[in-house]
């Protein structure tokens, strides 16, 4: 299905540390690897965001 961008990045903005925004992607493992590391220690959600904002609307995950 479908996922908007626009969605994904905000849901990764405001709780990008709980990795939401994986679940969101229906990315259930990362998703808790997420919840578990703090979004892989801010890292990886910095990476999602930018990523994010070049993926076209809609995406396929």
């Amino acid at each position: 299905m479908a996922k908007s961008k626009w969605v994904a990045f905000f849901l990764c903005f405001f709780l990008g540390g709980l990795g939401i925004h994986k679940f969101y992607e229906e990315r259930i493992l990362l998703g808790v690897v997420y919840l578990l590391t703090g979004g892989l220690f801010g890292i990886g959600m910095l990476v999602d965001l930018i990523v994010l904002l070049f993926k076209p609307n809609p995406y396929y995950p």
